[in-house]
């Protein structure tokens, strides 16, 4: 690969990583409305309330940038940025489709895809502790708590279905996929999708923000074009979740026809489709407390990702 081509892939990379979290962000703004009969996101810009994304980026640039006075001024500076990193990194290694539509094929791309979402929980507690407020605090260790607990049923599911594939290669993965994957990988899938809307702390899984009890986490002293960063970064959270379960667990560009060169399209559809079920979520699950939500991963996820690995690991050895 030339370093003209590569520049070009990871350009392609940004401009997705830039579009594409607007787009469920919109999406966001339209089905919550739908679902919950709220008329204000239906008026911005006239018809449907199209301008809504962009009226929101305005207020946004309006706010005045404050940063509190006993608040470490770099650290609390840089905590968007690295909150958005990670993300713009693992879309990298992500295929859109069979043959070259991956920036950057690796071997061990979910290997790395997974290590490098780790570092999330570093961008929530530089935000925190560099806020120099109570409520800042206890969002950040309960954030900390969540996200180290909910990483390990989310390797142990992505495990199940690497070893089913017998590849850490993201596209390797999609190559060795079959229908009836679906069902034998379900619980995989099911722990993984739950693991990861808590990694990226997504409702029912929250409880970081806590606005009822926090005011608003670990965010609460962020305003302006900083508090857009970390908006963005959810929303693009979103999108690498929906494109990584796509990838593992739905056959990533395989659609119903042998044509793959429709297959950036059966993937775009599914991760669409995935990220509107992360939206329906958010409108109708009420958010965990926090020993609801420990119980959870360490009495119900982990024990269901270990029995999955067990049987994907005798069904592998037996063929």
């Amino acid at each position: 690969m030339s370093l003209a081509e590569l520049g070009l892939r990871v350009a392609l990379v940004v401009v997705a990583f830039l579009t594409l979290p607007l787009v469920v962000g919109q999406a966001e703004h339209k089905v919550m409305a739908h679902m919950q009969g709220r008329l204000g996101p239906m008026y911005a810009g006239g018809f449907h309330g199209w301008a809504q994304l962009l009226a929101d980026g305005v207020k946004f640039a309006q706010k005045e940038d404050l940063i509190p006075r006993g608040a470490d001024g770099p650290v609390f500076r840089l905590a968007p940025a690295v909150a958005l990193l990670p993300y713009l990194v693992v879309l990298l290694v992500i295929p859109l489709g069979p043959g070259d539509l991956v920036a950057q094929p690796l071997d061990a791309g979910l290997f790395f895809a997974l290590a490098v979402l780790g570092v999330g929980v570093v961008s929530l507690l530089m935000a925190a502790w560099a806020s120099a407020n109570k409520y800042s605090l206890l969002g950040g260790l309960r954030g900390a708590a969540q996200l180290l607990g909910y990483e390990l049923p989310l390797v142990l599911s992505a495990a199940s279905v690497a070893m089913a594939a017998g590849t850490l290669s993201l596209p390797g993965i999609v190559a060795a996929w079959r229908p009836w994957w679906l069902l034998w990988q379900l619980p995989a899938l099911l722990v993984f999708f739950t693991a990861a809307l808590a990694e990226i702390r997504r409702p029912p899984f929250d409880m970081p923000i806590a606005d009822s009890e926090l005011v608003f986490g670990y965010l609460t002293e962020y305003t302006g074009l900083r508090f857009a960063l970390f908006l963005l970064a959810e929303y693009v959270g979103i999108v690498v979740v929906a494109a990584l379960t796509t990838v593992l667990f739905l056959g990533g560009w395989k659609g119903p026809f042998a044509d793959a060169s429709l297959g950036w399209l059966w993937t775009l559809l599914k991760v669409f489709a995935v990220s509107f079920a992360v939206i329906w979520l958010r409108v109708a699950t009420p958010r965990l407390r926090e020993d609801q939500l420990q119980r959870l991963c360490w009495q119900a996820l982990v024990p269901v990702a270990l029995g999955q690995l067990v049987l994907t690991a005798a069904v592998v050895t037996a063929t």
